[in-house]
């Protein structure tokens, strides 16, 4: 299938590399409304550069349009390109306003098009080998989640500095007027909402803690959208979920499923292959996380709650198991040009998506009275073996 970007930021340099390890993709074209980095990507990847949005959607090669623009474009981009009869994977989120990304559902139901939308973690090795433990019934009737998205101070970290490999820079005043929860929340509620069905309703509060950030001796940006949140979450299934997201405290991307016989944890999210630990609630377990050695010596307290890793669906070196990010962006991309083949839904529809998107806007702009949602979805099926399999072969 041949597929277009639109958007060559430093999203582009991320999604490139992955898309050309699939075989049945090709990227054919790239357009940018900045056609200076168009032009940077078009030299670097050697791609066609359409000079405009118009001359992209004419190409009636082009079966799949992926929207990598800044958030805040994403709903007219998507629209365009969904009335010109093409599918669409869309950057999370698929809207800013949640009327206008329920509009672009609609549209793409009404004209028998796909609509799929970032970020595709759940297609993932370690969120299979979770959802496989969890259908095991390995810790029990799950009773509540904690999940942490935490990235620290990222203004201190110097991000006027990063550059892409084709050279586009990273676009931290975009990052901080969207927010980290509209950016980083679906990691997890894709995961959560795919184990666990539906949400009902979600409690949360956001708040702004650090307005003025530094960035380098010239500029100083004034911050309004929350960079602090934690949403408390109902799922139809009667789990309940703890989610917070910043880019104040300390790095942490780890989340704990808390069921009647035991704990499931992950402590990377942005990792495919990250471990998944199994603990089973034992006497020695419960004595053994009261030592006070428990903190001090994390060894001692493997060997002493009997914690092993879950059998890992691919088996990948202890370098890969531990990395804090090492994702294969293309992954939801390839499945929808395979599900337009086969005649199928993609494995993130579009309900799943808009769902996503919803929580992921109430929980930034909550203020601590309960919101009830009002979008659904499908259940989600695991991947089978044959699906596994094919993601599995491809060497990234």
């Amino acid at each position: 299938m041949r597929v277009g970007f639109v958007g060559c930021g430093m999203a582009a340099d991320i999604y490139i590399p992955s898309l050309r390890k699939y075989p049945h993709l090709e990227l054919a074209a790239v357009h940018d409304r900045d056609q200076k980095r168009a032009s940077q990507v078009e030299a670097y990847y050697s791609v066609r550069n359409c000079p405009t949005l118009e001359a992209l959607l004419s190409d009636s090669s082009i079966e799949l349009v992926v929207n990598l623009t800044n958030p805040d474009s994403h709903f007219e981009v998507t629209r365009a390109c969904l009335e010109a009869g093409k599918h669409v994977y869309s950057e999370k989120p698929l809207a800013m306003v949640f009327s206008q990304a329920q509009e672009l559902v609609a549209l793409a139901n009404s004209k028998g098009l796909h609509l799929s939308a970032a970020p595709c973690g759940l297609l993932g090795e370690t969120a299979q080998t979770l959802w496989r433990a969890l259908r095991s019934g390995e810790i029990g009737k799950v009773r509540v989640v904690y999940a942490e998205l935490d990235d620290g101070p990222v203004h201190l970290q110097e991000p006027h500095l990063y550059r892409s490999a084709s050279g586009a820079p990273f676009p931290y005043r975009d990052e901080f007027e969207v927010g980290c929860t509209v950016e980083h929340a679906a990691y997890y509620l894709t995961w959560l909402t795919a184990f666990f069905g539906p949400a009902t309703t979600v409690t949360s509060f956001s708040a702004c803690l650090w307005p003025d950030r530094q960035m380098t001796a010239e500029e100083s940006l004034n911050v309004t959208t929350p960079d602090f949140s934690v949403g408390c979450i109902t799922f139809s299934s009667g789990v309940i979920v703890r989610l917070t997201c910043s880019t104040v405290a300390p790095y942490d991307h780890s989340m704990q499923i808390v069921g009647d016989e035991g704990i499931l944890t992950v402590d990377e999210c942005w990792n495919y292959s990250a471990p998944v630990r199994l603990e089973k609630y034992s006497r020695r377990w419960f004595q053994a996380r009261s030592s006070p050695n428990a903190r001090a010596f994390p060894l001692w307290e493997w060997v002493r709650t009997g914690a092993r890793v879950y059998p890992p669906l691919k088996k990948v070196s202890r370098e890969k198991r531990y990395r804090q990010h090492r994702q294969d962006f293309a992954r939801g991309i390839a499945d929808l040009a395979q599900a337009t083949v086969e005649g199928r839904s993609p494995r993130l529809p579009a309900d799943y998506c808009l769902h996503v998107n919803e929580l992921a806007l109430a929980i930034q702009n909550g203020g601590g009275t309960p919101y009830r949602v009002t979008s659904t979805f499908k259940p989600l099926e695991p991947m089978n073996d044959a699906a596994l399999n094919q993601v599995l072969s491809i060497s990234w």
